[in-house]
């Protein structure tokens, strides 16, 4: 019998090396597309981040200031009309209760580019206004539901009294109280009698003039443009202004105040200066205007203005017919 022999198996065959680079040079192309699209992505999606923020800043300053001026002139029961004008312009930096008493006239106060800052004012952008804001909580204090005695700071008292010692008196400065010691808030409800001192004891509110200004630098030297407020608080029993970042990134801060004229409660016309007291006295609307940057020195120097015309119903309600 004749042997047979076994087939031959084939030989293993693999990849030549040309083929081996040819791969290989397809899929280092594969992974370069892959690594540039995902940095492509990851920068589109940081300026977006940029951007969203940017826009937030600017919104959220704005919405801070609109709020603060739609409570410009807020004093409880009280009417401020009948007060007469401060002398001059006051400077909104002087902390005694007289310099305070003397401005409660002027609801909203402001200074231009270039006008003479108020002193208690430092780092101030150049090239940018200033606003100021005064009016009391509107929650009374020592009311737990509220915040009214979460900053110390002066107390605002209405009467609501007729009796000759305070609306019956006929001089304004009865009609009211301003003062850092509870103790001198003597006015009344409506259930005094016509002895002085008697009947039920009026609310009190926090008083508050907050100072509104674009600084240089959040903290000191880093270069962040912010939006800031001066804060009037009782610091170790002396009143002084205590300055707060509030946004960081805004640019620049612009005011345009509306002015009645007329005195039928209506604007009209729109100035950066009212001038002296009686023209601020007769500022029914702010018109703000805020310019927000990106934060971030390596992206895009990207700005974003935004603006808003704000009605203070409080002045404006008093010149209603």
């Amino acid at each position: 019998m004749t042997p047979q022999s076994l087939p031959r198996r084939p030989s293993a065959q693999g990849f030549s090396i040309a083929e081996l680079l040819v791969a290989l040079a397809i899929g280092m192309l594969i992974l370069a597309g892959m690594t540039t699209l995902f940095v492509r992505n990851s920068r589109t999606q940081t300026e977006v981040e940029r951007a969203n923020r940017q826009i937030e800043n600017g919104r959220y300053a704005v919405q801070l200031l609109s709020t603060d001026l739609r409570n410009a002139g807020y004093y409880g029961e009280f009417d401020p009309t009948p007060l007469a004008d401060p002398p001059g312009v006051p400077d909104p930096c002087s902390p005694t209760l007289p310099a305070l008493r003397a401005a409660l006239p002027l609801h909203v106060q402001g200074f231009a580019p270039g006008d003479a800052l108020p002193s208690c004012l430092t780092d101030v952008k150049p090239g940018t206004a200033v606003l100021v804001v005064r009016h009391t909580r509107t929650c009374a204090s020592g009311n737990p539901d509220c915040d009214a005695d979460g900053i110390q700071g002066p107390l605002f008292q209405a009467s609501l009294c007729d009796n000759l010692s305070e609306l019956g008196s006929g001089d304004p400065a009865n009609y009211y109280a301003l003062d850092t010691d509870p103790a001198k808030l003597t006015r009344h409800q409506r259930d005094c009698t016509a002895t002085a001192g008697t009947g039920t004891v009026a609310i009190g509110r926090r008083f508050l003039t907050h100072i509104y200004f674009v600084a240089n630098n959040d903290q000191a030297g880093d270069g962040i443009a912010t939006l800031k407020r001066a804060e009037l608080r009782v610091v170790n029993g002396t009143l002084q202004f205590i300055a707060v970042p509030l946004v960081e990134g805004i640019d620049d801060l612009e005011l345009e105040y509306g002015i009645d004229t007329n005195g039928d409660g209506v604007v009209d016309q729109y100035t950066a200066s009212p001038g002296g007291a009686a023209g601020w006295r007769n500022v029914l609307t702010v018109r703000v205007s805020v310019l927000a940057r990106n934060l971030d020195k390596g992206g895009s120097n990207q700005r974003h203005a935004f603006q808003s015309t704000v009605l203070m119903p409080n002045p404006a309600g008093r010149k209603q017919p």
